[in-house]
Formats: structure tokens, C-alpha cells, sequence
């Protein structure tokens, strides 16, 4: 009997994305399984941002197909796709300043709660309060979230994402302009939070990338160049080539 082959949690065919007659994507062909901590890497202009832009909904594909948990997503809208599971934090932070910690947090555990069905305070509170403690900002609740450090407001970014408990959590530059103790931290919260959902990051240090990554996804000129174990992409002369070995930081 032949064994069961099961479905990726996301999956794209033939995808691509032109702008002004550039494909930013071309033709991409990728699987993310669950349970993964996958990583993107490439150069500049490679085309990884744009790659998880359409995943997550906030750019629109030229042509092609994205299916999640094998349903097709290609027109869904970005807020449809948030509730659906997919939870994207932005190279730049995206929290609002003028509210508390709590506030920030708040909002997406009270999307979440709606679509659910209902908000109580107790849930809302409890929601809160699981994000801040995975991320370590507990103490911080009360605090404006423009008062934080960058590092913190890093952090925050990434409990709002958490907090609306997706399936699949992307991070796009996580660790940039965070301190070495900092990324210390990153790392391990990034393999707690794998334990219950799938990660995707796109990630220009290489030292994080080979420690979190059991699979990375080298892209380059808007296509897949090269997919394997940290091992494998390390020894591979056509990604030396055109990122290892230049220098590039994606």
C-alpha cells in the first residue's frame, strides 16, 4: 500500500510577480511543510520579500497559485489569510507607539476572539498575558510601546503575531538591529515558538540562519537556486557563488 503523501501547509506553483516588466518573482515551484523552521536567504533583489508579500496576501501575484492546507488562497485577501493562520511581522516594526504594550497586544487577540465568536475580558487579559510571557515583555505591559527599545519593540511585533496563534508565523529580518545577547534570545524564543507553529524567516545573518534553519531556500533574479539542509547549502558551489561568497545579506 502506498504511503500517504501529506499536504504542505503552504505550497505555490508557477508563482511570479512583474513589476514594470521586472519579475520580482518568476515561475517559483515552493513547498514549506509543518512543523518547519524554514529560511529564506538571497542577495539583494532576489526576490524574498516579494515571495512571502504574496504568501501572506499583502502583494498581489502576476500569475500562479498559492494554496494553504492544499485550499487555493491565490485572491484571498491578507486580513482573510490572517485568520485563516498566516501571521506576518514586517522589516520594520509596525507597532503603534502611542499605546501600551498591553494595548498592542490587545488588538490582535481581540481580532482573533471575534472571529471566534465573542470577547470576554478574561480571555482577552489571557490571551495578552500568553504572548507577553512568551516573548519576555511581561514586565512591560504598562509601558508605551514607543518607550521601548528597538530590541523590545522587536519583541513586541512578535507577540502581536503570536497572539492571534497562527499556523504559520513569517519573520521577515527578525534579527535586524538587535544586539548579540538580543539574538541570543531570538533564537531561542524562534525554536518555542516552533513547537507549536511553522516558521518561515527571511534572514540575512547567516550565523542564525544555519542554527535555527532545518531547511533553507536560497532565492536569486526571482528564482529558487537552491533548497537543502544548512550542510547542503553550505557546500553548494552555486550559492557560494551568488550569495555565500559575495558578501550579500539578502
Amino acid at each position: 500500500m502506498a504511503a500517504l503523501i501529506e499536504t504542505p501547509l503552504i505550497e505555490t506553483r508557477a508563482l511570479s510577480r512583474a513589476f514594470v516588466g521586472l519579475k520580482a518573482v518568476d515561475a517559483v515551484d515552493f513547498r514549506l511543510e509543518r512543523g518547519e523552521i524554514r529560511a529564506i536567504i538571497g542577495p539583494n533583489g532576489a526576490g524574498k520579500t516579494t515571495l512571502v508579500g504574496l504568501i501572506c496576501g499583502r502583494i498581489a501575484p502576476s500569475s500562479g497559485t498559492i494554496l494553504f492546507e492544499g485550499r487555493d488562497i491565490t485572491r484571498l485577501p491578507a486580513h482573510a489569510r490572517v485568520m485563516a493562520g498566516i501571521a506576518y511581522t514586517f522589516q520594520i516594526t509596525s507597532i503603534f507607539p502611542k499605546l501600551t504594550v498591553y494595548d498592542n497586544v490587545a488588538l490582535p487577540v481581540q481580532r482573533r476572539l471575534l472571529a471566534g465568536g465573542g470577547v470576554g475580558k478574561r480571555a482577552l487579559d489571557a490571551g495578552v498575558v500568553e504572548a507577553l510571557e512568551k516573548v519576555g515583555l511581561s514586565g512591560r505591559a504598562a509601558s508605551p510601546a514607543g518607550d521601548l527599545s528597538y530590541g523590545h519593540q522587536r519583541l513586541l511585533e512578535i507577540a502581536m503575531g503570536l497572539a492571534l496563534k497562527p499556523r504559520l508565523l513569517i519573520l521577515d529580518e527578525p534579527t535586524q538591529g538587535l544586539s548579540d545577547g538580543e539574538i541570543e534570545g531570538f533564537v531561542a524564543l524562534v525554536r518555542e515558538i516552533a513547537r507549536e507553529a511553522t516558521v518561515l524567516l527571511i534572514e540575512h545573518n547567516m550565523q542564525v540562519v544555519m542554527e535555527l534553519a532545518g531547511k533553507i531556500t536560497v532565492m536569486n533574479a526571482g528564482r529558487i537556486l537552491a533548497e537543502g539542509t544548512p550542510d547542503a547549502i553550505r557546500a553548494d558551489r552555486a550559492v557560494q557563488d551568488a550569495y555565500l561568497g559575495s558578501g550579500g545579506n539578502g
